[in-house]
């Protein structure tokens, strides 16, 4: 037997009307479901939300307990009572809609109506959808008792001492006044004892801040680029930091080798991070910088989402650097420059505050790190390795872990 697959669709009007049909014909909620390729908890759901309460006559039928017989003088607070229950009313189909024994019912009774029914549904897709959290019933009540105290020149303050059952704190009040939630009931700032002088709402908010593009960039991208370019190292980039205020370290990771460097930055910006390439480049040259920058893996972080910065040199607008990003909440994708950060957590952990750290003391740092022997580098330290893969007779003299000149 097949599974019924289900349209995971809201229910529309005309389907409402099949689930009233289907009430009033007395069918079962699971025929009822099938019939309109829903789920049977969501007719049952749909039933018991939007079906309306009818009360039964309680001067003919005060008790309705199943013992009344038994104990007489039936009362609602007697520990035995016990209403009769109906398995068509409170089961399937949930509803009373056309009940056949109807006429004779002594019981509470709900009824089902779909165009009632779709009304309400408008209505709470309305209030959910609503920047407050009150529904459309609840700020009518709550503007029906402000509006009377307050056309009587008390304060909102003094109405929510007096009615403790206003759940919304002073400022929800008045910035539910200012938004003009209870413009329709007749009150807006003029009807405050003393009209607040702020800032209109929709002033409180920023201009939502455009997404960054990463097409060509992503980590799908890299992964293309490795397998046409197997022989292109990767440098993995990354930032430390001890506090949101700075300062921030540039780290960069060169595959193969195992060494670290780090750059000081005051700011966490991407014009400050990308001078550090600016710096290089021109310490370096044009073609040993391109020699151990060919291509650079980072993170989403803000500090590296404009692009064109890291990959064009912006003086001479010359490419020099291929960039590709991680996916987003995934530092295992980068994971070389992730584990080195270890050995310089290991000499300033997180808890330790370095707002005086200079440029010289992070050489110093880089520098026992990268004198440290690795087993993968079968007990060799990184700075042998790197001197080893790039001391080359074009570049006999590199120095590259040397101090820098300043910090950037």
């Amino acid at each position: 037997m097949s599974k019924q697959i289900h349209d995971n669709k809201h229910l529309t009007l005309d389907e409402r009307k099949i689930i009233q049909t289907g009430i009033e014909n007395r069918s079962n909620k699971i025929d009822i479901a099938r019939t309109i390729g829903k789920d049977s908890t969501t007719i049952a759901k749909e039933i018991k939300k939007h079906r309306i309460f009818k009360p039964r006559n309680q001067f003919l039928y005060p008790s309705i307990c199943i013992h009344r017989q038994e104990c007489g003088g039936c009362k609602k607070h007697c520990s035995r009572y016990e209403e009769i229950k109906c398995n068509k009313r409170d089961r399937s189909p949930g509803a009373c809609n056309k009940c056949p024994k109807i006429s004779n019912c002594h019981l509470d009774k709900y009824f089902y109506y779909a165009s009632s029914a779709n009304e309400e549904y408008k209505t709470d897709l309305v209030d959910f959808r609503e920047g407050i959290n009150m529904t459309t019933l609840e700020v009518k009540e709550l503007a029906n008792t402000l509006k009377p105290l307050l056309d009587q020149g008390q304060s909102l303050y003094q109405i929510k001492s007096s009615h403790k059952e206003i759940k919304q704190c002073i400022k929800t009040l008045y910035n539910y006044i200012e938004m003009g939630v209870f413009k329709n009931y007749g009150i807006d700032n003029f009807s405050l004892k003393e009209q607040v002088n702020r800032k209109q709402f929709k002033n409180k908010y920023k201009k939502r801040k455009e997404p960054v593009n990463y097409i060509n960039h992503k980590y799908k991208d890299y992964l293309i680029f490795k397998e046409e370019n197997p022989n292109v190292p990767t440098t993995e980039m990354d930032t430390v930091l001890n506090s949101q205020s700075g300062p921030f370290i540039q780290t960069f990771y060169f595959e193969g080798s195992g060494l670290m460097i780090g750059f000081l930055h005051k700011n966490k910006t991407s014009e400050s991070m990308s001078k550090t390439l600016d710096f290089l480049e021109d310490k370096l040259g044009h073609d040993l910088y391109r020699e151990l920058f060919p291509l650079i893996l980072t993170d989403r972080g803000v500090e590296f989402e404009k692009v064109d910065l890291f990959e064009f040199n912006q003086l001479t607008g010359e490419f020099r650097t291929h960039i590709f990003y991680c996916d987003a909440y995934q530092s295992s994708q980068k994971p070389h420059v992730e584990n080195t950060h270890n050995y310089i957590r290991d000499i300033i952990p997180n808890e330790i505050d370095i707002s005086n750290i200079t440029q010289e003391d992070l050489n110093l740092m880089f520098s026992h790190i990268n004198s440290t022997p690795r087993k993968s580098l079968k007990d060799k330290t990184p700075y042998e390795v790197f001197v080893f893969m790039f001391s080359t007779p074009d570049y006999p003299n590199l120095e590259f872990c040397s101090k820098n000149e300043q910090a950037l």
